[in-house]
């Protein structure tokens, strides 16, 4: 089968933390500091396919001492590399074993203010959640908006609103400076009602802190996409009260194609939380099982038995920084996930060995293979 090839092609699968942490962290790694593009400006302009980007960042965010981290507050070095790689089909196995396709739903972790792997990936794509925590939201926006197309719809989550959600809901409203910029052009920028940008019409925005959140609210942002996109139309928002082109398969599967997460890993503490959040959405669909044949479905319908969904591929890219802090993460990960390492044949020069970046591939163990300490 198609899954069952992809993991024969991309690379060798790692068995042991340690070897693999070795092998990782003798070679030369370049320096680039903590792995900011400029940790300093409050704009930072990148290109991507010949694409330009310009992305709000706050550098006094990332300087603060709010509690549960600030690094999603700027754009690291390894994000518009891996942007670029993951949405270019050209010797791409991701695309080439229907990892990726038109009709895939993706899920990302720990997206931070920039939405530039969503931006580049989520035209190519039905549907696209970006997850983090709420401080994030309003650049995250900004950067989806200001930098997607001009036809916008809002996607919100359904569930009741934390306390600090509340809090800014009772703030007087507030223009955005994208949404200034709109108005002197004669338009108004779509905005929900605290005047903040809206993403671009498959993409849904929900938070999800992975110590405190259930990973199971996704399925309320996977609904609410599901119901405002055509499957294979998904760059036409439908109306909101139609269910016309949702098929019957889709609507009942809320998994995910593929789990993202890049540059995520860099504190040993939220390692485990990190782990078991992917294991829960992973856990939407059936784990990885090669004895299962993955047929094609009856003509005329998308629906697959249960039995027989495809399971969801998790890709890690991060920095190389610390290898203790490596070693918890593949240590943790190899007890609930099969690993496989990118071999750079298929990463390219952006990700390969030298860059200093490295990439890992997983997917669920059955139960009954998940290894025990």
């Amino acid at each position: 089968m198609l899954l069952e090839k992809f993991f024969a092609f991309i690379g060798e699968e790692v068995i042991d933390e340690e070897e693999e942490s070795f092998i990782l962290f003798s070679r030369n790694i370049p320096s680039a500091n903590l792995g900011f593009v400029d940790s300093r400006s409050t704009t930072v302009d990148v290109t991507i396919h010949g694409r330009d980007f310009s992305i709000r960042q706050s550098p006094t965010l990332l300087s603060s001492t709010r509690a549960g981290g600030t690094t999603g507050a700027v754009l690291w070095k390894i994000t518009p590399n891996f942007a670029e790689w993951i949405s270019s089909k050209s010797n791409n196995p991701l695309w080439e074993y229907s990892i990726l396709k038109s009709s895939a739903t993706i899920v990302e972790l720990g997206c931070g203010i920039s939405g530039l792997v969503a931006l580049t990936l989520a035209p190519l794509v039905t549907r696209y959640i970006v997850t983090d925590q709420e401080y994030v939201r309003k650049l995250l926006m900004e950067n989806l908006e200001t930098n997607g197309p001009t036809a916008v719809e809002s996607h919100h989550r359904h569930d009741l609103p934390s306390s600090h959600q509340r809090k800014k809901q009772r703030k007087s409203h507030q223009i955005s400076p994208s949404t200034q910029l709109a108005r002197t052009r004669g338009k108004h920028a779509p905005t929900d009602g605290n005047d903040i940008p809206t993403a671009p019409a498959n993409i849904t925005f929900t938070t999800l802190d992975w110590e405190l959140d259930a990973p199971r609210m996704l399925k309320n942002a996977v609904n609410q996409t599901k119901t405002r996109s055509k499957a294979k139309e998904h760059r036409h928002a439908i109306g909101q009260d139609s269910m016309e082109g949702v098929d019957e398969g889709e609507e009942n599967d809320l998994g995910f194609d593929l789990l993202i997460s890049c540059d995520c890993i860099y504190n040993e503490a939220l390692v485990p939380p990190f782990v078991r959040t992917c294991v829960d959405i992973c856990r939407l669909r059936p784990a990885y099982d090669p004895s299962i044949c993955l047929s094609p479905p009856p003509s005329g319908t998308t629906k697959l038995p249960q039995e027989s969904s495809t399971a969801t591929v998790v890709l890690i890219a991060q920095q190389q920084r610390s290898p203790e802090v490596f070693e918890t993460w593949l240590r943790e990960a190899l007890r609930d996930f099969h690993v496989w390492r990118l071999k750079d044949e298929v990463l390219g020069k952006g990700l390969m060995a030298g860059t200093g970046y490295v990439v890992h591939a997983m997917v669920l163990r059955r139960q009954t293979e998940r290894k025990v300490d």
